[in-house]
């Protein structure tokens, strides 16, 4: 009894034993399947899903707004269409005349060379060229330095041809005008100028990025970069009443002045959306120039700031 039992129970066990061989390598089978299809799955939901944010267009700021990368550019142009008759006067009014300080200072800081060549972008109604060709003629003695003014809006540079249009530098062929794209500069050579200067024009660009690393391919070596740019305040009683007068007196001023809130409601916010002092000098750094110091100078509290960059 005892060893029929037994015999019984070898039986099963061998049979057992037979059966999980042959089912082993089935369900080995199963499984592997099993996970092939699920990492195609994966991958396929990973392809669907990077086809999606390619197909969704990038975006960027204008002023607070979201809009299209491609539309951004339309939209300040003609912001400053709009403005550009009124542009000098309503920089009086806004500023109490202090960006003429502002904008002299600049010029003492970047303190040319004799027989510099200037490429002044987002040039406008020619402030800049104006104090560098009367910096060069009054300090330097120089009647041989030029600049190159370019900027993508049309009707301001035309203000800006206007200015110099009886003037001896435009006679002696010491400054010209072209309508471009700071972000691409392709009608410019490769290290052609002594110095790039970009006043109150860059936070309008699309991408400041491009712009800096532009700047840095069409100067020499030994070139300079600067730029002057409305900044951070970073004192919070003066930030409290600089935002006071910026949200609400400017674009009243530009109401009554220009007849036009809307665009100065933007350049407004434009500013508050361009990076803070330390975080644009990393982006002149990051594009190949040498900085010294911070990199930049604050002025009227950090109101403004003049950055600098060197090409070595």
């Amino acid at each position: 009894m005892s060893s029929l039992f037994a015999r019984r129970l070898a039986g099963s066990a061998t049979s057992s034993f037979r059966s999980t061989k042959l089912n082993s390598p089935l369900r080995a089978i199963s499984i592997s399947a099993i996970q092939q299809q699920q990492q195609q799955q994966q991958e396929q939901t990973h392809l669907q899903s990077s086809q999606i944010q390619h197909d969704q267009p990038s975006t960027t700021h204008f002023g607070f707004k979201t809009v299209p990368e491609e539309v951004k550019e339309s939209l300040v142009r003609n912001v400053f269409s709009s403005v550009a008759s009124n542009y000098d006067v309503m920089n009086d009014a806004m500023s109490l005349g202090i960006h003429r300080l502002w904008k002299d200072h600049f010029m003492r800081t970047m303190a040319p060379t004799p027989g510099a060549k200037l490429l002044d972008v987002a040039g406008g109604t020619g402030d800049i060229a104006h104090r560098f060709l009367d910096y060069q003629d009054n300090i330097n003695c120089d009647s041989t330095s030029t600049v190159h003014m370019v900027d993508i809006n049309p009707d301001m540079l035309r203000e800006g041809e206007r200015r110099f249009a009886d003037s001896k530098w435009k006679q002696e062929g010491r400054v010209d005008f072209t309508v471009g794209n700071a972000e691409h500069l392709a009608f410019i050579e490769d290290n052609s100028f002594d110095a790039y200067s970009i006043a109150f024009g860059i936070r309008n660009c699309t991408h400041p990025d491009r712009v800096v690393r532009e700047a840095f391919r069409v100067l020499k070596p030994g070139g300079r970069f600067m730029c002057l740019e409305f900044s951070r305040v970073t004192n919070p009683l003066l930030a409290a009443a600089y935002d006071l007068h910026s949200f609400y007196v400017i674009p009243k001023l530009g109401e009554l002045i220009a007849n036009d809130r809307n665009s100065y409601e933007y350049l407004v916010e434009s500013i508050r959306k361009f990076p803070s002092q330390d975080d644009f000098a990393q982006i002149i750094r990051e594009a190949g120039f040498t900085t010294i110091g911070a990199g930049y100078e604050n002025l009227t509290f950090g109101t403004v700031a003049i950055h600098s960059g060197f090409k070595f």
